[in-house]
């Protein structure tokens, strides 16, 4: 199992717990010196008058619950393909690594344009597993 392509999976989901608690931890106590009542959460822009710090941590966990579902549905096929090779694990490895670097810059200095470079590199690596699987089939 050291060398399953699921690793990397339960890594990210992992990380992805981290971040969404980083975000409460970060966001109940900024709503509370704002005095925002949790009812004025239910509009999306209403947390807009939170601190950077607190909104910073939200939207890091909002990418990791979009881009990433591709990233999971690409291992689970290729572990059901019974195409997890080292290149294969070592790209997903790869694409989690990528990931998580982006988190820790976006919810520590957010400079966009290398928020934006690990994004971009994390997504050559999901180019590359699902091309890879692509070609598998021929």
């Amino acid at each position: 199992m050291a060398d399953s392509i699921l690793n990397p999976v339960l890594a990210l989901i992992c990380w992805s717990l981290l971040i969404w608690l980083l975000m409460y931890i970060r966001r109940l106590p900024a709503m509370q010196k704002a005095g925002l009542d949790p009812q004025e959460a239910q509009f999306p822009g209403s947390l807009n008058v939170l601190p950077p710090a607190a909104r910073a941590a939200a939207d890091n966990y909002n990418h990791l619950m979009e881009q990433p579902t591709i990233f999971y549905a690409l291992a689970f096929y290729i572990h059901l393909s019974g195409g997890a090779d080292l290149l294969a694990i070592s790209v997903a490895w790869g694409y989690v690594v990528l990931r998580v670097l982006h988190s820790l810059v976006q919810v520590s200095i957010n400079l966009v344009i290398v928020r934006f470079a690990f994004f971009a590199l994390s997504t050559l690596c999901l180019f590359a597993l699902a091309v890879k699987s692509l070609l598998s089939l021929w």
